[in-house]
C-alpha cells in the first residue's frame, strides 16, 4: 500500500486572488442568466396593457368600392400580440352595402357548427349540413339554429370599420364565445 499525503490547499496570495476571481466571474454570469431568464415570466404575472381590452374596429379596405345591394365576401387584417407572440390575424365577412353609409356586416361562420358558407343562387350556403339563408340572415332551411350572425360595425368618412367577434355555434342564442 502507498502512503498517500494529500497535497494542501495553496494558501498563496496569488491562488486565493484567482480563485475569488472565478467565483466572482461565475456568480455573475449565473446572475445575468437568471435575470435575463425571469424576465419572461415575470412579465407574464405584470397584466397586460389595457390597449386589447376595449374592442376595437378594424378598417375594411375598399368598402367604398363595392356594389350596393349584392352580397361580397370581404376580408380585413389584424395584429393580434399574446405575450411575446406577435402575429397578423386574417378575417373575413360577408358585406351587403345598402348605402354609403348603411350596411350590412354577417360572421362568416354558420351558426350552426361555425362552418364557412358561401353565396350561391342568391342565397347563403352552408356545405356542412345545409343550412341556408336569404340576404336578410333568416334562416330558410337546414339545421341551424339561428339567423347568421352580424358584427358590430360603424361607417365614418366612407369607410367601414367592423368589430371582430366569434359567437358560440350550436345555440339559438347569440352568445359571445
Amino acid at each position: 500500500m502507498t502512503d498517500h499525503i494529500p497535497t494542501p490547499r495553496s494558501q498563496e496570495p496569488e491562488d486565493i486572488q484567482k480563485r475569488n476571481f472565478i467565483k466572482g466571474l461565475t456568480a455573475a454570469i449565473l446572475g445575468f442568466m437568471t435575470f435575463f431568464l425571469t424576465i419572461p415570466f415575470v412579465s407574464y404575472l405584470i397584466p397586460a396593457s389595457r390597449e386589447g381590452t376595449d374592442k376595437k374596429f378594424i378598417k375594411v379596405p375598399h368598402f367604398p368600392a363595392i356594389p350596393v345591394g349584392k352580397p361580397t365576401k370581404m376580408t380585413f387584417e389584424d395584429v393580434d400580440v399574446q405575450a411575446f407572440i406577435t402575429s397578423n390575424v386574417v378575417y373575413d365577412i360577408w358585406v351587403i352595402k345598402h348605402a354609403a353609409d348603411k350596411a350590412t356586416v354577417y360572421s362568416p361562420l354558420c351558426p350552426h357548427l361555425n362552418c364557412r358558407y358561401t353565396f350561391v343562387n342568391n342565397q347563403f350556403a352552408c356545405p356542412c349540413h345545409g343550412s341556408l339563408f336569404n340576404q336578410d340572415g333568416k334562416v330558410t332551411g337546414g339545421p341551424s339554429p339561428r339567423p347568421l350572425d352580424t358584427l358590430p360595425y360603424k361607417i365614418e368618412a366612407g369607410e367601414l370599420y367592423v368589430q371582430w367577434k366569434l359567437y358560440k355555434a350550436g345555440i339559438p342564442e347569440k352568445v359571445e364565445a
